[in-house]
């Protein structure tokens, strides 16, 4: 089983001092790298939540945000209206028009846009500490979703996984059937050419048989074949794992590795259809690549 690294989860939790909400979103990344943001007066907590967030996800780029709703604790969470300042934008209005000549009555609707004469209370800063035990239950639960999340994406993107080594190693097949034709027609090509050049003189049969066997060792891929084999048996490997550790570096590095075998056997073709093949390979290589950064 895999995770993707894209994922999103959130959970809310009522408390003492109001409602407690966190939200996780993780995208792709390297490395863990973390951005997390807590209620005001709870920074000192920035540690334990990087903590809390190592023991269930291992890469990605995290986002963690954590938000307290104190209206849910005192029910007082309407928005204030501000009279004294209301007054003075009145004043401040009626002068204005008084000054430049300007004819009109100063309406609601232009004093409850001049700034802080309707306010809304601050929900994140007043009134009692939000407990360690809460924040801490909260995330765990936010995160339970975002694994879950990350599980069915990476159950779509080992699907997709799967289809690439598929059709790799129908590509493999096509090579390996077709590298010993490719010899013998190299062989009678050879062949012609040498009586084409001595005409009715006789052909050395022990220097030509030196020099196909030379031939064959410079075209040989059969290594380049048993090598890739064993690094798509080691993917589907990788992929039919327990889900217990992160696996994308190494199928990171198991692709880097079927991208050298592929651009050997591409340079050793020597024939247009096991060129064609190493296309092919290059090509499913190439979106194994773009899929296996998604995998954490």
């Amino acid at each position: 089983m895999i995770r993707s690294m894209t994922g999103w989860g959130e959970a809310e939790s009522d408390i003492e001092v109001g409602r407690l909400r966190v939200e996780v979103k993780t995208v792709n990344h390297r490395f863990l790298n973390t951005s997390i943001r807590l209620p005001s007066g709870h920074d000192r907590l920035q540690s334990k939540v990087t903590g809390w967030l190592k023991t269930r996800l291992h890469r990605g780029h995290v986002s963690v945000s954590v938000s307290l709703d104190r209206a849910g604790a005192d029910g007082d969470g309407f928005p204030q209206l501000d009279l004294d300042r209301a007054r003075h934008a009145y004043e401040l209005f009626r002068n204005l028009g008084h000054e430049l000549g300007i004819i009109g009555e100063v309406d609601v609707s232009t004093i409850a846009r001049f700034p802080e004469v309707i306010r809304s209370p601050d929900r994140s800063s007043e009134g009692g500490e939000v407990p360690e035990e809460a924040i801490e239950a909260t995330l765990a639960a936010a995160l339970d979703q975002l694994v879950d999340f990350r599980e069915r994406e990476g159950s779509s993107l080992r699907d997709d996984l799967e289809g690439r080594l598929d059709e790799i190693d129908g590509a493999l097949d096509v090579v390996e059937d077709r590298a010993p034709a490719r010899l013998v027609a190299e062989r009678d090509r050879l062949r012609e050419k040498v009586d084409e050049l001595l005409e009715s003189r006789e052909v050395d049969e022990e220097r030509l048989a030196r020099e196909i066997a030379w031939l064959a060792e410079k075209w040989d891929i059969n290594e380049e074949i048993v090598r890739f084999r064993g690094h798509c048996a080691l993917m589907r490997e990788t992929l039919d794992g327990d889900g217990s550790e992160a696996v994308g570096k190494r199928l990171s590095f198991i692709v880097q590795e079927m991208h050298r075998e592929a651009n050997t056997i591409g340079a050793k073709a020597n024939d247009t259809e096991i060129g064609h093949a190493a296309v092919t390979l290059k090509e499913e290589v190439e979106r194994l690549r773009e899929q296996v950064e998604n995998v954490e």
